[in-house]
């Protein structure tokens, strides 16, 4: 691992926990140190998660790791369950523990039988790979343990799989994705894993007619509902009023049901008039040919991209914040680069160029650039707002004031 000078890519032990955090009558226990776990609550705080009365650890101390004694975490786990009464303990292993091989998963077996609530073992402890591969697994987990067998469909009832509590705008993208959902069908969200959803939402998870797959991280969790409930699913995150309207007629494709035609009438407009940027930009080319460099998430980057080249602007840098080890077939031009120092070059070189980034990103970008947050981490201000969303019909509305601001500077 290379020397970091500012923050490090969260672990696959991180991103497990932000997701269970938003699993409401849960409680998240992580064997190890004290110290681990108090570190991690100040960054789940930035995130918007709630983790108070939610977020527990047993300690460790020398006997613990030197002797493998487990007694600590078997008495936590019966003193949650008597205090508490949730309906699941998810039992995290910490990296100590993932170190020495303690065997989590056998103990919640032999332990379930003492509890009331039901156990689920994660024993990843942060050395698997960054968060994005945690974020595939804890998915895949929760539609494994948690579902009932028997399911009775819904009607007009979707779910989301994919929305990730450490992704920027989180909360608001999810909530552009119902009102898409509502206005275009007339349905209403289930489950969202994970953002404020609970044991019993995705316990009945499989009622729902349609699963919106927002990341490739929830692919997964998607085959598994499909072929354990029959769920047909659409993948893709929408970015652009183009690629909104695809996506509903992809959805309705499923549903068997045409979208609502006013709307999506608004949106061809839209994206007519949105064509004429591209116009406007061959113009700004005589003088300056408008570039734009997107760093975040892997859908995130891609999506932006070609949002970004139906109006006319290259996009020179394409960087993803995680590895790709968990992204089927990723695109060629987009690239994780694990040496922040030679990140930190690509930033400092930038020219009047539209970045589209993280605070970090935009620390090292000179003031020639016209910079825009759109991914973690975010550092210099808070993220309150759950009706801002980057994809769907309104985040493109902020995106294209975003560029109209950036083709000024090049005017």
């Amino acid at each position: 691992m290379s020397l970091c000078r500012y923050l490090p890519v969260p672990s696959d032990r991180m991103g497990i926990i932000w997701s269970l955090l938003s699993v409401k009558d849960s409680i998240i226990l992580e064997y190890g140190p004290a110290g681990t776990t108090h570190f991690s609550m100040g960054f789940y705080g930035t995130l918007g998660v709630d983790w108070q009365q939610r977020l527990f650890t047993t300690h460790m101390n020398e006997d613990d790791v030197v002797m493998g004694d487990v007694t600590r975490l078997e008495e936590a786990i019966v003193e949650l369950d008597k205090s508490y009464e949730p309906k699941v303990i998810f039992v995290v292993a910490s990296s100590i523990s993932a170190v020495i091989g303690t065997d989590i998963k056998g103990v919640c077996n032999y332990m379930q039988k003492e509890v009331q609530a039901k156990l689920v073992a994660f024993e990843q402890g942060g050395f698997r790979g960054d968060y994005s591969i945690g974020l595939t697994e804890v998915y895949k987990l929760l539609v494994n343990n948690l579902p009932c067998k028997e399911q009775k469909k819904r009607k007009k009832v979707f779910n989301i799989i994919g929305a990730s509590m450490g992704s920027y705008r989180a909360a608001s993208d999810v909530w552009e994705l119902q009102n898409l959902m509502r206005e275009a069908f007339g349905y209403e969200m289930h489950t969202c894993l994970c953002h404020e959803t609970s044991v019993d939402e995705i316990a009945d998870i499989g009622t729902a007619e349609i699963n919106l797959v927002m990341r490739q991280e929830g692919l997964p969790a998607a085959e598994v509902l499909k072929n354990k409930f029959d769920m047909p699913f659409v993948f893709s995150a929408p970015y652009g009023y183009a690629a909104t309207l695809a996506w509903l007629e992809d959805v309705g494709k499923i549903l068997g049901q045409v979208p609502d035609v006013k709307m999506c009438a608004r949106l061809r407009l839209k994206a007519q008039n949105t064509a004429s940027l591209k116009m406007y930009a061959m113009m700004m080319g005589r003088k300056k040919t408008p570039q734009a460099a997107v760093i975040g998430e892997y859908d995130l980057v891609k999506g932006l991209s070609a949002f970004l080249r139906s109006v006319g602007i290259d996009v020179k840098y394409k960087l993803c914040s995680h590895s790709l080890k968990s992204i089927v077939e990723p695109e060629l031009d987009i690239q994780y680069i694990s040496v922040e120092k030679e990140k930190i070059d690509i930033l400092k070189k930038m020219q009047k160029t539209l970045v589209l980034a993280d605070d970090v990103s935009h620390r090292l970008c000179d003031s020639s650039n016209v910079v825009v947050r759109v991914s973690a981490p975010f550092i210099d201000g808070a993220q309150i707002a759950t009706h801002l969303p980057l994809l769907g019909e309104k985040g493109t509305d902020f995106l294209l004031e975003s560029i109209e601001a950036y083709y000024q500077t090049l005017a």
